[in-house]
This record gives C-alpha cells, sequence and structure tokens, in this order.
C-alpha cells in the first residue's frame, strides 16, 4: 500500500466534503485522514485527505474531483517537500505512584499535560506520525483512557501557496 496526502483548495459550499469523500468511496479508496478548515482567503477552506491506495490509480480520482465545480485546486503533498503534523488529546491513568513517570514521558516527547485529575492527565502532542506512534506506545503501559486525533495537515515547505495561483486568477 502506498500512502498518499492530498491538500485540496475549494470553496466553502454546503454538501462539498460528502461530494469529495464519496469520489473516494466509489473508487473503492479508504481516507486514513480527513481534516477540513478554513485557509487565509474568506470563502475557501482546505481539505487534507489521507488515503492508502492499493494498485488503483490515484489518478482516477483526482480527475474527477478535478471535474467538481467547487474545487478549485488539488496537490499532491510528499513528506520530503512539505510540513504534516497531527495533533492528538490523551487521557491517560496517572495515580500518586504513576504521575512522575508519565510525566517524564511527558516531558520527554515535548508533549504538555493540558488537564489534571487524581487519577488521570489529559496530554496533548503534535507531530508527524512517527512521533505520535512512539509516544502512544510509550504511554500505553500507564493506561489509555480515551483518546482523541486530528486528521494530518500538511503544508509544502517554501513561500509557495497553494491559494497564490487562485488568488491571482
Amino acid at each position: 500500500m502506498t500512502t498518499h496526502v492530498l491538500s485540496l483548495l475549494v470553496e466553502d459550499k454546503p454538501g462539498l466534503l460528502t461530494r469529495v469523500a464519496g469520489l473516494f468511496a466509489r473508487r473503492g479508496f479508504n481516507i486514513e485522514s480527513l481534516a477540513v478548515g478554513v485557509t487565509e482567503v474568506p470563502g475557501l477552506s482546505r481539505i487534507t485527505v489521507v488515503v492508502d491506495v492499493d494498485q488503483l490509480p490515484l489518478e482516477q480520482v483526482t480527475k474527477q474531483l478535478n471535474k467538481l465545480i467547487n474545487v478549485l485546486k488539488i496537490v499532491e503533498l510528499d513528506p520530503a517537500t512539505s510540513v504534516q503534523r497531527e495533533h492528538v488529546l490523551v487521557k491517560v491513568r496517572a495515580d500518586n505512584q504513576t504521575r512522575s513517570n508519565v510525566i517524564e514521558v511527558v516531558n520527554l516527547f515535548r508533549a504538555s499535560v493540558v488537564d489534571y485529575a487524581s487519577d488521570a492527565l489529559v496530554i496533548e502532542i503534535t507531530g508527524d506520525k512517527g512521533k505520535i506512534d512512539a509516544f502512544l506506545r510509550a504511554i500505553e503501559p500507564f493506561g489509555i483512557r480515551e483518546l482523541a486525533q486530528s486528521g494530518l495537515l500538511a503544508l509544502g515547505r517554501g513561500s509557495k501557496s497553494i491559494t497564490e495561483r487562485v488568488l491571482r486568477s
């Protein structure tokens, strides 16, 4: 399987996300991660989609996505030429005996404790997939009670912007 990260610049229109996700589903692609948010341009949003492709050409889906009237631009982001991050909140068991060990792991990974209870901590961590996976493996022995993970966010490196040409058109 090959993982692909697509960044779509789209107009803010109701139902567009459903149509985009539907195109992937109809072609048999499983969406591994999906993140949607506003851009620096009012009225435009960025959809970041991570898909695993197994012998199905991703080109079919990108051609169909380009045909959607509200999709303005599609860019495939290579990990070597982009910044890619995930955001995780994890609630971990932490009693009086284990709390200092949990905090040691938190500090090692440059994470943050964002909520404290007598028997648990909520920890926030941001990083690439490798860092997130390593952190979760390190914290798992203490007992993960709850976990929420964002979709991948990604931007191309350098000064160019996905909205650059769209604004000039």
